[in-house]
Formats: structure tokens, C-alpha cells, sequence
């Protein structure tokens, strides 16, 4: 008798957990899913909600929240896409910079590469410099930024292939089929199969920041941001490659 009141408590306690049970959309860019995809399965564990992750350019997402979408969170790749949604209203919280990176040039061969256009030419004979969008998507804007404050992007420009995220030009230097490819510092620790050839100094692009904020009010959303801030997400995030910021 008295186990089966134990079963029925259980039991109990079960369907009031599920009941209790959230969905929260998040919209992030590509460069973020091997960090991010990890926090999210520790915080699903301890809450019990499930967490949708739509990846893809900061600037391809921000548009269609813009359009609609359903999101909760927007954890963009720069400061200017999130402050499109701020203009617009969007937002259902002030943004929080929570994130930094860096900006670098990887190649499927680890041998170091001075940031000259000759140098950089020979290793392109054989394929294109692969990079982000370059009017658009925060990885290319910054990329195209650092190449032009070099003096290298009259030159390079017509070797360059295009993607669509920062993940997609990865790929292309993963799978040799760019020799070259300028990506943040995070994407280059998650792929093992590129190495860093170069670094571009800061002073050559914008701060990169990630800003992250409510799209809804709803609770899930909001502690789900809190989390992200929090010292084991924290962890995960500069174990993957990324900077914390204290803002």
C-alpha cells in the first residue's frame, strides 16, 4: 500500500514537470552552435525545457524576426544587427554584450602566412579565399573591414568566394575546396581539420561582440539568458574559443 502511494506521488510529480514544461526558440549565428548546442543540453537537463536553435547569419535571422519568426532570443555575431531589432521595437529587453572573438585566416595547411597580397595569392592559386558574406554577415564585414585596413582587399576581392555564414566558409577550407578562409577564432578551435595561418589585429575591424536579448517576455526565455551569462556557460564559451565580457 505504501509503495503504491509512493508510485502515485511519483507519478504525480511527473505530470505537474511535464505540464510545467517549456518550449524557448533561439536565434543565433552559425559561429556560436558548438558552445552553444552544449549549455543548451545542461540547461534542458536541469529545467526540463526544451530548447529550439535556428543557426544561421546574424543578418539572415535578425530579418526574419523583423519578418515575424518566432523567437525568444537573439544572440547575434555584432552589435548591429541587434540594434536594427532595438530601433524597430522588437525586443523585449535591453541587449547584453555577453561575448567577444577574434578574427583570423585558416587554411587546411598549418604553415604560418605572412598578411601580404603576394603571400596570400600563391596560397590561393589552387582555389578561392572563402569568407562570409562580405556586405552583410557580421564575418565578412569584419573581414572585408581588416583586409581593407591592410590595403589588401582591391587585390584579394576577385579571389574571394562567397557564403553564407561563417560556418559555410569554414566548411569550404575543411573540405579543400578553398585553400584559404577568414573565420573567427571559435570556428577554427571546432573544426580540426583547419589550422590558423594568421591573426588579424584588432585594430584592423570593430570590436566583435555578441549581444544576446529577449525577443518575448515569456519566463523560459528570460532565465535561459541569465543562464548564458552564468560561470559554467561562461566556461563552455572560452573553452570553445570565445572572449567573456563584464557588461
Amino acid at each position: 500500500m505504501n509503495m503504491r502511494r509512493v508510485l502515485l506521488a511519483f507519478s504525480l510529480c511527473l505530470g505537474g514537470f511535464a505540464a510545467q514544461a517549456e518550449e524557448v526558440t533561439i536565434f543565433a549565428a552559425s559561429s556560436l552552435k558548438t558552445a552553444l548546442d552544449e549549455i543548451v543540453t545542461a540547461w534542458e537537463a536541469e529545467t526540463g525545457h526544451e530548447v529550439l536553435v535556428s543557426y544561421g547569419a546574424s543578418s539572415a535571422l535578425a530579418r526574419q524576426i523583423q519578418s515575424g519568426a518566432p523567437a525568444d532570443i537573439f544572440f547575434s555575431a555584432n552589435q548591429a544587427w541587434m540594434d536594427v531589432l532595438v530601433d524597430d521595437g522588437l525586443l523585449a529587453a535591453n541587449p547584453r554584450a555577453l561575448l567577444g572573438n577574434d578574427l583570423v585566416m585558416v587554411g587546411a595547411e598549418a604553415e604560418p602566412l605572412d598578411l601580404t597580397a603576394e603571400a596570400i595569392a600563391s596560397r590561393l592559386e589552387t582555389g578561392p579565399l572563402a569568407m562570409a558574406m562580405v556586405n552583410s554577415v557580421p564575418a565578412g564585414l569584419y573581414g572585408k573591414e581588416a583586409l581593407t585596413a591592410l590595403g589588401l582587399w582591391g587585390d584579394l576581392a576577385p579571389m574571394v568566394a562567397q557564403t553564407s555564414n561563417a560556418r559555410a566558409a569554414l566548411a569550404l577550407v575543411a573540405l579543400e575546396e578553398a585553400p584559404l578562409g577568414i573565420v573567427y577564432g571559435s570556428d577554427a578551435v571546432a573544426e580540426p581539420r583547419v589550422s590558423v595561418v594568421a591573426r588579424f589585429a584588432e585594430t584592423t575591424h570593430a570590436p566583435i561582440v555578441y549581444p544576446v536579448a529577449q525577443v518575448t517576455t515569456r519566463a523560459p526565455a528570460a532565465d535561459l539568458v541569465t543562464y548564458l551569462a552564468s560561470s559554467s556557460a561562461r566556461n563552455v564559451f572560452i573553452q570553445n574559443g570565445f572572449s567573456v565580457r563584464d557588461e
